[in-house]
């Protein structure tokens, strides 16, 4: 299979790329570098310009037979979309949808969309399936919520076939060091205690009011490559995956919740040394979180989760010194 990735030389879109090339399918990348590095690309194809971009994309499709295309382009620092709301609407909104224009006017069918599970309305158990009921609470959020509307309404005006793809927590790195998180001060929280750790500073759990066991946000933390390797199963089950329905939704987690205290602990446990941590307000956008309890992945697409929370810590830092190597930071 022939695969455009969006984003491909992000975080996830390269680590995507990396465990479609091992399962044997050939990438294409579409990538501007406002956030992706030239370093990730390694010697795959790439095409450096706007994922909203009509031109480029007709050229890119008029060019090159492509099956599918993973459509992870997106900002998605969740403050920065509280300040700019409008500019994470064009971006993630407006610029899909000329990407969608494109593909169906090229026949180009088949689309997995990287959705985020902060979609999903807080539970008090803090658990949710496909089914659980929505309600984004930032507007980054919110512009995964419009996509996934869009693109189901446009499944069933076309021949375009969907999975929306709803993520929990990425971490950790690609197990061969290909590439890994490039931010050098990252907004997540496993990113903000690895900063903290080396930097021998204070960690600040952001907001301890939360309704969970501890009072800490709950999240469920879910390895990059397993995230990677589900993507890799979704393309090859697409067909008989949306046989029956055009457009899927799937959670994409381990199924295990840790609460941000617990995650601390955790680091503690994998690194062998304290984290010093104090207790903080939450951010502009913060939700309490969630965690996926569904089998959908598992049922669908013979996939689930292998790599644990301690193996993503373990990677996250094992990545440092290769990203000093390859992007000198």
């Amino acid at each position: 299979m022939r695969v455009l990735i969006t984003g491909g030389a992000g975080f996830i879109g390269s680590t995507v790329a990396s465990a479609c090339v091992d399962a044997g399918h050939e990438v294409i990348l579409l990538d501007d570098y406002s956030t992706g590095r030239p370093e990730y690309v390694l010697d795959r194809p790439i095409y450096v310009g706007d994922v909203g971009d009509r031109e480029l994309l007709d050229q890119l499709f008029t060019e090159n037979r492509v099956d599918a295309v993973v459509h992870c382009a997106a900002r998605i620092v969740v403050p920065e979309s509280v300040s700019d709301p409008l500019g994470y609407y064009r971006n993630n909104v407006a610029k899909t949808i000329t990407l969608l224009q494109a593909m169906v006017e090229h026949g180009v069918n088949r689309l997995l969309f990287s959705s985020s599970a902060s979609i999903y309305a807080t539970d008090e158990n803090f658990q949710v399936t496909e089914q659980s009921p929505l309600d984004p609470g930032s507007p980054y959020a919110t512009t995964k919520f419009m996509v996934e509307y869009i693109l189901r309404d446009a499944a069933a005006a076309s021949d375009l076939r969907v999975m929306s793809l709803r993520y929990f927590n990425p971490i950790g790195a690609d197990p061969q060091f290909r590439t890994g998180l490039q931010t050098a001060q990252p907004s997540h929280v496993l990113g903000k205690m690895i900063e903290a750790w080396q930097a021998q500073q204070t960690f600040t759990v952001t907001g301890v009011d939360w309704p969970t066991r501890d009072g800490s946000g709950i999240r469920d933390y879910i390895h990059v490559w397993d995230l990677a390797r589900a993507h890799v199963a979704a393309l090859e089950k697409f067909d008989t995956a949306t046989a029956a329905e055009a457009y899927q939704v799937v959670n994409l987690g381990t199924g295990k919740g840790a609460t941000v205290k617990e995650l601390v602990r955790a680091f503690e446990a994998a690194t062998g040394s304290p984290l010093k941590s104090v207790d903080g307000p939450p951010r502009p956008g913060d939700v309490a979180g969630a965690y996926t309890v569904s089998s959908k992945a598992r049922d669908l697409l013979g996939w689930q989760a292998e790599l644990t929370e301690a193996d993503g810590i373990r990677d996250a830092i094992a990545w440092l010194p290769r990203r000093q190597e390859l992007l000198g930071y």
